[in-house]
């Protein structure tokens, strides 16, 4: 894989560390919340080329409805993996509603406020001394 392209995607590996144990998320979750070009597709080819000993948390990226979506032997290496992180199924699907994870808003990372500056509503006072 071109260096170039795995670089692109640092950003969504650095979200799925994010992911903590337990947790899973679905690819279009991620592209939604990254704003991904491509959606959910270009999500699933960062994780299809997700590079090995940097302890990214790939196994907890699922399909829609909590579908595992890679090919054997990787879908019994995710299955196993989640097993392991006591992450429950349905069938073969990972129970979503036990098991999604939402991730909260870090508050201050809006960038015209900065995190040591919130922004402030101007009081009555202060407007109609403008």
């Amino acid at each position: 894989m071109p260096k170039a392209r795995s670089r692109g995607w640092q950003y969504i590996y650095e979200f799925v560390k994010r992911i903590p144990r337990g947790r899973v998320v679905t690819y279009g979750q991620v592209a939604r919340l990254l704003k991904v070009p491509g959606g959910a597709r270009s999500v699933g080819y960062a994780m299809a080329g997700c590079p090995s000993g940097q302890g990214i948390p790939w196994h907890r990226v699922v399909g829609a409805g909590g579908r595992l979506l890679p090919r054997e032997p990787y879908a019994s290496k995710q299955h196993m993996l989640l097993r392991t992180e006591g992450t429950q199924f349905r069938g073969m699907k990972v129970d979503l509603q036990a098991h999604q994870w939402t991730p909260v808003k870090r508050r201050g990372t809006s960038k015209r406020a900065g995190p040591s500056q919130p922004r402030r509503k101007a009081s009555s006072r202060n407007r109609s001394a403008m």
